[in-house]
């Protein structure tokens, strides 16, 4: 997903809108789950800022941020755990399901949770 088209002075977009917002679909798809998740009042934005928050001053954050969707991700499950909604056991054996998955597709094909050769039939 890419920044929408705006048009800044002399006609071009403002340095440094012109990178993509999101530099892989799972990040998109994390921000757009995060706000779903939100607006069925499953949390506040002041309990996912803090879980947000927690997530970026742990050790070992990059300085430069190029690992900001993965602590959004963290959080989100931690978040999600914390309110009994997804057991970490059970997100990460769903994470797992989708590499497997991803593994198991053939290139191009989309990914299917299907595909995961472990899948019950």
């Amino acid at each position: 997903m890419n920044r929408p088209e705006a048009k800044g002075p002399a006609g071009g977009l403002p340095a440094g809108l012109d990178a993509p917002v999101f530099a892989e679909p799972w990040q998109a798809e994390a921000f757009a789950m995060t706000v779903a998740l939100h607006d069925k009042g499953l949390f506040s934005w002041s309990e996912w800022a803090d879980a947000l928050s927690a997530e970026v001053k742990k050790p070992g954050a990059a300085a430069d941020g190029h690992d900001y969707y993965e602590h959004w991700l963290a959080a989100l499950e931690t978040l999600l755990a914390s309110k009994g909604l997804a057991a970490k056991p059970d997100i990460d054996a769903m994470a797992q399901a989708w590499e497997r998955a991803a593994h198991a597709t053939p290139h191009g094909k989309p990914i299917l949770l299907e595909n995961d050769p472990r899948a019950a039939s």
